[in-house]
């Protein structure tokens, strides 16, 4: 049972990721504007959807067994709150930054952890470029 609900986790938190960045790219801005304070609190969704989202998937793999996080080469947890805190804060680090080198991955969430820092370079770079045809498909 507690796999099963593991899994059901890292299933939502990959589609919350998709979903996520399926919005930024769709988002239109507001008619006769380049950039709205709408485009950027999607934009902000979109970053706090996809560093929960792999929060989620970082704690769910250490909680079913898979070590995939250290802290000064120890694995990282604890409380249950302590791994909560730890993964989330790994997860916005790596996203905004690629990190600091307190906590690093290990195993399966080396590359985890690589696939989420791409998306963080490359979510800037996506809704400057969704702006820019929008706004040049309203004027043409």
């Amino acid at each position: 049972m507690g796999q099963l609900f593991l899994l059901c986790i890292i299933t939502i938190a990959v589609a919350g990721i998709v979903m996520s960045l399926i919005l930024l790219l769709k988002n239109e801005p507001i008619r006769g504007k380049k950039v709205s304070l709408r485009n950027f609190i999607v934009l902000f969704l979109v970053y706090g959807t996809i560093i929960v989202a792999f929060g989620c998937l970082y704690m769910a793999l250490e909680l079913s067994g898979f070590s995939v996080l250290t802290e000064d080469k120890r694995k990282v947890g604890g409380s249950v709150f302590h791994l909560i805190e730890d993964t989330l804060y790994f997860s916005a680090v790596t996203m905004l930054s690629v990190g600091y080198g307190d906590i690093t991955p290990l195993g399966i969430g080396r590359p985890i952890a690589m696939v989420q820092a791409l998306i963080g370079y490359v979510l800037p770079a996506a809704f400057v470029v969704t702006t820019v045809i929008y706004h040049e498909r309203r004027t043409d």
